[in-house]
């Protein structure tokens, strides 16, 4: 098979015009491609004039493989035609007859999902301990915060099935080098589990959180059809470990569970456990990650402003956008989690404390679009014992709770409009921007809810990102606090062989342990980690 990249046609060409342009790179008939399929779609806005599409395609020859050599190697000097990789997922092991223990998977978000899948499929029946609830009964949870001010510590946008990426955009790409298309694995299991087949070719992909829903029950069906357990409301509350190697858990009900294989696919929240993981000895060390706020636009405006005559085209969706900045005091600011047509939600899962993140559906289709604006932070910067693993928790939490009192304490989140916190004064009324957070804005002045240092960043940083989004400083322009939850503040380090540094049979995985960042890359580490444990396993 052969790989075709950067094939360029305009928005509006028809379907047979991606075949033709196909041939004419080759320099062959049409008819002599016998399968054409699209790998990728993208498109470039940079002349918003003149919106191309970009394609990269797989095609097989009526000749078959003779003929398909025969042309790559007269395309030999062009990297745009290339043999087309192995797509296909090949398992590492299958489990022995007479396994003796279960591997047991910790936490079902992303990385816990896929790591419970990929050992479910090689037959190792994994146990899955999940500290929160069915998506279902955590949805009904969720929304009592939203709209009632009510939290369950214990399930929330954090905690339950599907992890923090349920109630998300549901994007699903992401930048971590893939060489062996685990990717496409992840991808593969959403489409057999009820996404729809356009996030096997478009560039970027998102799923949205009522699909999300739906499929990650379907995943679950499939790893209990296949000998798995999953057991909610089941938190991990200790660890044993004998000779430098794990020997199981134990529940906060008091049960322990014996394993020589245990996944940690904690998320970046579990805090609680971070601290018991670090009572025990597990080697973790302090990371950096990034604090700032939300800030909602029309979306209209970032349609217009990136798009420009194309916006509002269904082929096109709403439109995002991905800004940095480099601030004089040497802080980097970045939109984080970008949700076109989205909604800013509560994401705290700690009482007294305020928390934002962004979500969207499958359609889009809200009135704002929101992301994360957030500056880096280092472990220099969390104060205290700046060296000791968990002090990147206690400087989220300081911001967190000072975020809920500034909302006033009611799990309302402090906001500003954009016009008033360039100028430094507080805000007393919304202008033409409604902020979409629930269970509701209350309005301040967002200086102090940061450090000094992002303050100052992030009021360089609007102004600049204008000049890239035109109308990005709209006086009325909503920016809403905190955001605290962006990567994990420490890492669970491990070995080559995926191993903590120091307990073998511990296999740190996913976000919280620090190795990947969004549902795709959770996933594809999941699976990484699923891999090291069968190979460990089926010895």
């Amino acid at each position: 098979m052969i790989r075709i990249t950067e094939l360029r046609l305009p928005l509006d060409h028809p379907p047979a015009a991606l075949k033709t342009a196909a041939a004419q790179r080759l320099g062959v008939p049409e008819h002599a491609l016998a399968t054409l399929h699209v790998h990728k779609r993208s498109h470039d806005a940079r002349k918003k004039q003149a919106l191309t599409f970009i394609y990269s395609v797989d095609l097989e020859l009526e000749g078959g493989a003779d003929a398909e050599a025969r042309l790559l190697a007269r395309f030999a000097d062009d990297p745009r035609v290339t043999q087309a990789p192995d797509m296909a997922y090949h398992f590492v092991a299958r489990a022995p007859a007479t396994l003796a223990e279960r591997p047991v998977v910790v936490g079902f978000g992303p990385a816990g999902i896929f790591a419970a899948l990929l050992l479910a499929q090689m037959g190792f029946r994994p146990i899955v301990l999940e500290r929160g609830k069915a998506v279902r009964e955590r949805t009904k949870d969720t929304w009592k915060l939203w709209r009632e001010n009510q939290l369950n510590p214990e399930s929330n946008v954090q905690f339950g099935e599907g992890g923090a990426g349920t109630f998300s955009d549901g994007k699903l790409y992401s930048q971590v080098k893939d060489p062996r298309q685990l990717g496409r694995k992840v991808l593969t299991e959403f489409v057999k589990a009820g996404a729809p087949e356009e996030i096997l070719y478009l560039a970027k992909p998102h799923i949205g959180t009522f699909r999300l829903v739906s499929m990650v029950e379907r995943m679950r069906a499939e790893i209990e059809s296949l000998g798995g357990e999953i057991r909610f409301q089941s938190k991990v509350a200790g660890l044993a470990i004998k000779g430098g190697a794990v020997q199981g858990v134990t529940l906060e009900n008091g049960d322990f569970i014996a394993a020589r294989q245990v996944v940690l696919a904690l998320g970046h929240s579990a805090r609680d456990t971070f601290a018991m993981l670090h009572e025990a000895g597990v080697f973790m060390e302090p990371k950096p990650f990034a604090v700032g706020f939300r800030i909602e636009h029309p979306q209209t405006l970032i349609d217009r402003a990136r798009l420009g005559p194309n916006a509002g085209n269904p082929l096109l969706g709403a439109a995002d956008y991905k800004l940095v900045h480099h601030a004089k005091n040497g802080r980097a600011v970045y939109s984080f989690c970008m949700c076109p047509g989205g909604q800013v939600v509560a994401a705290t899962s700690e009482p007294g404390c305020v928390v934002t993140n962004g979500m969207s559906q499958y359609s889009r289709a809200e009135r704002n679009a929101n992301a994360g604006i957030v500056v880096n932070v280092e472990p220099a910067d969390y104060g205290g014992d700046a060296d000791h693993p968990l002090a990147g928790i206690a400087f989220q939490r300081a911001l967190e709770a000072h975020a809920y009192t500034l909302g006033g304490s009611s799990y309302e989140a402090p906001g500003q409009l954009v016009g008033d916190f360039l100028a430094g004064r507080a805000s007393s009324e919304f202008g033409s921007v409604t902020p979409s957070y629930q269970p509701g804005v209350h309005l301040t002045d967002l200086a102090s809810a940061l450090p000094d240092y992002a303050i100052e960043a992030i009021r360089e940083a609007i102004p600049a990102f204008a000049r890239q989004i035109r109308g990005f400083d709209l006086p009325d322009a909503v920016l809403t606090g905190v955001e605290t939850r962006t990567s994990s503040p420490l890492r669970l380090t491990r070995g080559d062989d995926l191993q903590s540094l120091n307990v073998r049979g511990l296999y740190p995985a996913g976000e919280g342990a620090g190795y990947a960042g969004g549902i795709l890359s959770a996933g594809i580490d999941g699976i990484r980690v699923a891999e090291a444990v069968a190979l460990a396993a089926a010895v």
